[in-house]
């Protein structure tokens, strides 16, 4: 064999082994997170070569999925009870939950001006119709703004002006939209680089809500699958950690 047919022969065993190590991760996403994974994932495939499938809805709509059998490898939850229950339940690969974000909350509108960034006044004055947030029963972050609206013993003041979306991201289309003046989103959303984004907004005070710990988990579906693994641990990389830090989460 010459040395350019040997040199051929090793190129296509190389590309060969790498056709086989790379693989196909399936990840269900809570709504929040969905930009951030975004960036998460494409940085991801392009150092891995693997392939990231994303997913984006409730978290309580994907453990119910997941229970029922759906064929996720990933599960990155909005907040740490579904995944612990995955656990106890046996769903998931023992030790593999972690805390892989802190969201935050925040009173937004579209409109600049509309929402003073020092106080919530702007619920109090009346000057709207609907105010959105996400369904409590299955978002974290509509449990989140419930809580800030009972803190804030305002919730029986609005509440026949609320409109609730049945995700995080439901909710913020209603404010996008301008088919709710203003609405409890996820930080996230409307924070890139460290700013808001566009319109204006009250970041509430985490001292008017329960901790929003954002838990990451190994399915047992993908027990064998290194690529899920691997994301797993990229999750918790400096690359992967100052993205997440960008879209306004702490970890």
């Amino acid at each position: 064999m010459t040395t350019i047919q040997k040199l051929l022969t090793t190129l296509f065993f190389l590309c060969a082994v790498s056709g086989v190590q790379a693989q196909t991760v399936m990840v269900a996403v809570a709504a929040n997170f969905t930009e951030p994974m975004q960036d998460i994932a494409t940085a991801f495939d392009e150092e891995t070569g693997n392939k990231t499938v994303l997913s984006f809805a409730s978290s309580g709509k994907f453990f119910a999925q997941i229970k029922n059998g759906a064929p996720f490898d990933v599960f990155l939850s909005a907040d740490t009870a579904k995944p612990l229950a995955l656990e106890q339940d046996g769903l998931s690969v023992k030790d593999s939950r972690f805390t892989y974000a802190q969201g935050g909350l925040i009173l937004w509108s579209p409109k600049v001006g509309f929402v003073n960034s020092q106080n919530p006044d702007v619920l109090k004055t009346g000057q709207f119709k609907h105010l959105s947030l996400a369904n409590p029963k299955l978002a974290p972050y509509g449990k989140a703004a419930v809580e800030t609206l009972n803190n804030l013993d305002i919730y029986d003041d609005v509440a026949t002006k609320i409109v609730m979306g049945e995700n995080i991201a439901q909710a913020y289309q209603f404010v996008a939209t301008h088919n709710a003046q203003l609405g409890f989103v996820a930080l996230s959303q409307v924070m890139k680089q460290g700013k808001l984004s566009s319109g204006s907004g009250w970041i509430v005070p985490k001292d008017l809500y329960s901790p929003i710990r954002q838990d990451a988990v190994l399915l047992k579906k993908a027990k064998d699958n290194d690529a899920a693994k691997a994301l797993l641990d990229f999750l918790k990389s400096d690359k992967a950690l100052a993205i997440i830090e960008s879209y306004g989460y702490s970890h």
